[in-house]
């Protein structure tokens, strides 16, 4: 379980004047002419931002964007970001064309108390997923303080996460950071019962982590999606061509066993919208049993939906990651809808675990979203640390700090 104890606050910094190192995570959706399509990653860090600012910080931010490959990719530049963070506030948002180097160094020692300077795409170096200390050392050399705000990149043993706040003495997270952890850790410590989970998404083999670890804490775990698709086949029925694991069959069924054991209800669709391939655009509902051998299911079905939003209706506590079938498509985006609905009518604490669920709440509307407890912005370091993870981010928070 990750503890924030020992970490200091952006709050608790002396900012004024400093240049102050924050790292964000503005990996943000982009469409084909490098506009945003979802700004919520901005809106999220903008309290810390604010506070920064506001303190009379000299404010470096850092981000990675998208897969660059450890090389300079125009379509992966934070130019669009920057663009965007100037327009909502008003700040001057100053744009080095590199995080590292004489262009960065000259902008950053040029900042005032209260200017912003948003670094170059970080993952335009190899270096930063490699770890690199030198590397760390290089962004380390540029800044009087670092502050980690960027949760959705917490899980990632980067070297602007993990190598470069262990060589800066003034450190700490940011007001997203600390409110990410203590929603998801009260999940793990203090969750009020029932407690209903509902996963989704493509594999079983990539939640098997957190799936063990909430048959620890629920009562109940609705799964759709198509790894629902492996655990119905792991019972016997056949699913037509739709994707099943077939190398975790063995193992979905252990999870199975494990479950009942437990006493732990797992619910799977007992209704199905099928299709011949992912580009159809229409489907048809039909019972699970009962999946044409040359279809394929992309979504759950009404009477899925019902069995779901009853769990999650009378639940205290819901937590969901991962979309019910092929969201992207209108043809198949009913059950996550209907999750979505049902999340937004229970009168529990629903955590939304980021990612594709996050991307769906919003898609499905803004009151929905409005009426969650919490909506992570990170998938993969939410479900890393309701696994009971430690998360490099945090962890290098509460190391000693190493010399440069």
């Amino acid at each position: 379980m990750t503890s924030l104890e020992g970490i200091r606050c952006i709050d608790e910094l002396d900012l004024a004047a400093k240049r102050v190192f924050i790292r964000v995570d503005f990996n943000v959706p982009l469409d084909k002419s490098g506009a945003i399509t979802d700004e919520e990653r901005i809106t999220a860090v903008m309290p810390t931002l604010e506070h920064a600012v506001k303190a009379g910080a000299r404010v470096v931010l850092a981000s990675h964007l998208g897969r660059p490959k450890g090389t300079v990719d125009p379509r992966y530049s934070l130019e669009p970001v920057g663009a965007r963070l100037a327009e909502r506030t008003g700040w001057e948002v100053l744009l080095p064309d590199d995080c590292v180097g004489d262009a960065a160094r000259s902008v950053i020692q040029d900042l005032r108390s209260g200017q912003v300077c948003l670094l170059e795409n970080l993952r335009f170096h190899p270096e930063e997923e490699k770890n690199d200390p030198e590397f760390a050392r290089e962004l380390a050399a540029l800044v009087d303080a670092y502050v980690d705000d960027a949760f959705g990149a917490a899980h990632r043993a980067h070297a602007s996460v993990d190598a470069l706040p262990r060589l800066v003495r003034e450190r700490a997270m940011g007001f997203l950071l600390r409110s990410e952890v203590t929603a998801l850790n009260r999940l793990l410590e203090r969750p009020e019962r029932p407690f209903v989970a509902v996963l989704g998404g493509a594999k079983v083999a990539d939640k098997i982590g957190v799936i063990e670890s909430l048959l620890q804490r629920c009562d109940a775990i609705c799964i759709g999606g198509a790894m629902a698709n492996t655990l119905l086949a792991a019972r016997g029925t056949s699913m037509g061509s739709s994707r099943v694991e077939t190398d975790w069959l063995a193992r979905g069924r252990t999870l199975l066993e494990q479950a009942e054991r437990r006493g732990v209800a797992i619910v799977l669709p007992s209704d199905v919208v099928v299709a011949p391939s992912l580009e159809s655009t229409a489907g048809e509902t039909v019972p699970v049993g009962a999946v044409p051998s040359d279809a394929m299911a992309l979504d759950v079905g009404p009477a899925t939906v019902a069995a779901f939003a009853a769990r999650v209706t009378s639940a205290k506590t819901v937590f969901w990651n991962g979309p019910m079938g092929l969201f992207e498509s209108p043809a198949f985006a009913a059950g996550t809808v209907g999750v979505a609905r049902a999340l937004a009518a229970s009168s529990g604490y629903t955590v939304v675990g980021g990612g594709d669920s996050a991307a769906a709440i919003h898609a499905a509307g803004s009151d929905l979203a409005a009426r969650m407890s919490f909506i992570s912005t990170g998938g993969g370091a939410a479900l890393e640390l309701l696994e009971g993870r430690k998360l490099p981010g945090i962890e290098a928070l509460r190391a000693a700090a190493r010399p440069l």
